[in-house]
């Protein structure tokens, strides 16, 4: 495994992050389609054994459930010190209370221990805010992130999906007060959905923060024929709502690219992804043992210009995703 720096930090990681929204308990929160406890480990063990050490999970998912899983598993398979864990903060399951979701101080102080109990332990690598809280003052979200950080609970804070506009507003004000700045921004990119290259993708260039995308590969838009049902696509209530009007001659072109190449499609797909020079490591999803194979074999790709000109020249504008 060749590792990567994370943004302009001195913090080294797999360049293929291991997303763990598909592990919880079945029928916590809204992902009936995730992985058991059981069934799980053995992708939790496999990434280590191929050199992961880039885990990335949230409070959210699956009613707190993948936190749990994550942690026991990764407390068993690798020392602390080795893995580079993150987390997020901002939705909850508890939508009645009105206080202990969003951005606010209190949220966050409240969400952080409950983050640190589920994974069983005393701090996060990276603490990530996964949507933009309109109803919180950034200057309030922000310093409770430094204060987070200074209390030894997180070691990095990183930003989720939102406008770029947000995003140097709240660099700006933690740079303005001398708090922590966010050091990555987990954002929607893939082949069928470019809108980030618009402004995100050059500021995060430009300012040194590592880019982490997440569904590279478009929620499996772009391996699987058109037609084809699967648990998760029958399910994912926020995935019905995106790439309704995906161009689907980039999802033949990966398949010829593939096919010349004698490869799989997610392995192209992948590959498209991590040769943006903003991007630090998709994060991949696995239910099945193939999806880590696709994703290591990923990093051992490199497309030609006539192979990347094929993918990206049937691309046409997409209305904003994922804010």
């Amino acid at each position: 495994m060749k590792y990567v720096q994370l943004g302009s930090t001195g913090l080294r990681v797999s360049p293929i992050c291991l997303g763990c929204m598909s592990f919880g308990v079945p029928d916590r929160g809204t992902h009936a389609w995730t992985l058991d406890e059981a069934t799980s480990r053995p992708f939790l063990q496999r990434a280590v054994e191929s050199g992961i050490n880039f885990f990335d999970t949230a409070n959210s998912y699956s009613d707190g459930t993948s936190e749990e899983i994550v942690g026991r598993a990764l407390a068993d398979l690798a020392k602390r010190e080795e893995i580079v864990l993150a987390t997020k903060v901002f939705f909850t399951d508890r939508q009645k209370d009105p206080n202990v979701g969003g951005l606010s101080r209190k949220a966050i102080m409240y969400q952080i221990d409950q983050s640190l109990r589920r994974l069983g332990t005393d701090y996060v690598d990276l603490y990530q805010i996964h949507r933009w809280d309109p109803r919180t003052p950034i200057e309030e979200t922000m310093e409770a992130l430094h204060d987070v950080v200074k209390a030894g609970k997180a070691r990095y804070i990183g930003a989720s999906s939102m406008s770029a506009w947000q995003f140097a507003k709240a660099q700006h004000t933690a740079e303005r007060q001398g708090w922590t700045k966010f050091v990555t921004m987990q954002n929607h990119y893939n082949l069928v959905y470019r809108e980030e290259e618009r402004e995100m993708l050059p500021l995060c260039l430009d300012q040194g923060v590592g880019v982490i995308p997440w569904s590279p590969l478009a929620r499996g838009f772009i391996t699987r024929d058109p037609q084809q049902s699967t648990a998760r696509r029958e399910t994912d209530e926020f995935g019905k709502i995106l790439y309704g009007t995906a161009n689907l001659e980039i999802v033949e072109q990966v398949a010829a690219i593939a096919a010349e190449r004698g490869v799989s499609k997610a392995a192209i797909g992948l590959a498209w992804v991590a040769n943006h020079p903003a991007v630090t490591a998709p994060i991949v999803g696995t239910t099945k043992p193939q999806h880590l194979d696709d994703a290591l074999s990923s990093m051992d790709i490199a497309l030609t210009a006539d192979e990347v000109a094929r993918l990206e020249s049937p691309y046409t504008p997409q209305p904003i995703q994922g804010h």
